[in-house]
């Protein structure tokens, strides 16, 4: 059954008119009928067309609730009253789009007996032409309505199932934006984590020192300040880096990325972290120079296992691996002591670290785990050598 569509007052007024001229044809050639009695003629005159306007209105008004029997009513009306003719073909036709064919079929049946009744009650004195001939007549132009009534019910379905393809097409479109959104979300906030939890827990460890250590010398606290502040402009400074390799949406070009730290760059990142005053002890095995993104990646792993470190287990000694080959991969370990109890110098979490170290890690193919074992909080990592 084809979508019937939301009627407008040109669709109704044009279907009124061609219906009514359809009649109206009926009309003419029926009246006057020259051997039939006044009272025949009267009715043809003044009769027909009343009852024709009100079945054409009652068609229009009734047919998509009320198919099949407006269809019948407006045939039957039609036997004695030709102008009802195209309200009966307004019928047929309107069924017709609905493609049920049984419906089809009665309707179509009672237009054509129709036709013959109305031949026989209004008889053409001039008519030598055989009884078939009414038929024939009749079964084409049934067979015309029907067809072109099936034809506009299938463009209606052609035209409803396109609508729904671009209706669907666009919440696919709406659905895929918000998964990008989401993803770009979380890739964002990653970034955001692994450049400023680092440099933000070097500040606040110092600021802690400033706040917690009455007996530190005026040197040291000059030290701890100028700390802080070097860390605090280098965060800006790497926040800025951050938004600008981020995709400009005015002109949908990615600005030109600053350098990345790459596997190289882990013995300043570990020196840095001594110079805040955490103990680490690195082994660098690494022979040769990985790809550009597990570099990067290893990079950034290390940076926060020995943030994750600072931050929940303060005051003990990190001791960190970092062992690559073309035929081995890279492997990243980071290992140090549990805290023996939570004070309030240790900085919050807020989860996110070692989840992104994960998806990071999956992302190029590589592995992670991390949990407390009996000597300490252990941060593995394995990394395919080139992606």
């Amino acid at each position: 059954m084809s979508p019937q569509p939301t009627r407008t007052p040109w669709g109704i007024a044009w279907r009124f008119l061609l219906a009514a001229a359809i009649g109206a044809l009926s009309w003419v050639a029926l009246f006057p009928q020259e051997h039939a009695s006044d009272l025949v003629n009267l009715w043809l005159m003044i009769g027909d067309p009343v009852v024709g306007i009100l079945c054409l209105v009652g068609a229009l008004r009734w047919v998509r609730r009320y198919p099949v029997a407006v269809g019948l009513l407006t045939a039957a009306a039609a036997c004695v009253a030709p102008v009802a003719g195209g309200a009966a073909a307004y019928a047929l036709g309107s069924v017709s789009t609905r493609r049920q064919w049984r419906e089809i079929a009665v309707v179509g049946v009672a237009n054509v007996l129709s036709g013959i009744v109305a031949s026989w009650i209004y008889p053409r004195s001039d008519d030598s032409s055989p009884w078939w001939s009414e038929l024939l007549i009749g079964v084409l132009v049934t067979a015309v309505v029907i067809a072109v009534g099936v034809a506009v019910g299938q463009r209606r379905q052609l035209v409803a199932n396109l609508r729904e393809q671009v209706a669907a097409a666009q919440r696919e479109q709406a659905v895929r934006e918000d998964a990008a959104r989401a993803t770009e979300r979380t890739r964002i906030a990653r970034e955001m984590h692994d450049v400023l939890a680092h440099r933000i827990s070097l500040v606040a460890m110092h600021a802690g020192a400033l706040a917690y250590r009455p007996d530190l010398t005026a040197t040291e606290r000059t030290t701890a300040a100028r700390t802080v502040e070097e860390n605090a402009h280098l965060a800006l400074q790497e926040l800025r880096d951050v938004l600008g390799v981020l995709r400009d949406p005015t002109t949908g070009v990615e600005s030109p990325e600053s350098p990345q730290p790459l596997i190289g760059d882990i013995q300043a990142l570990v020196e840095e972290s001594r110079a805040a005053g955490v103990r680490v002890d690195l082994e660098q095995r690494v022979s040769g120079e990985p790809s550009a993104t597990i570099s990067r990646t290893a990079y950034r792993v290390l940076q926060e296992g020995l943030t994750n470190a600072r931050k929940h287990a303060p005051n003990t000694a990190v001791r960190v691996l970092v062992d690559g080959a073309p035929e081995d991969g890279v492997s990243i370990v980071v290992t140090n002591p549990l805290p023996l109890s939570r004070n309030d110098s240790q900085l919050p979490g807020a989860g996110m670290g070692l989840l992104g170290v994960s998806e990071r890690v999956t992302r190029v193919g590589g592995t992670a785990s991390h949990g407390p074992e009996r000597d300490g909080f252990r941060l593995a990592v394995w990394l395919p050598w080139s992606t």
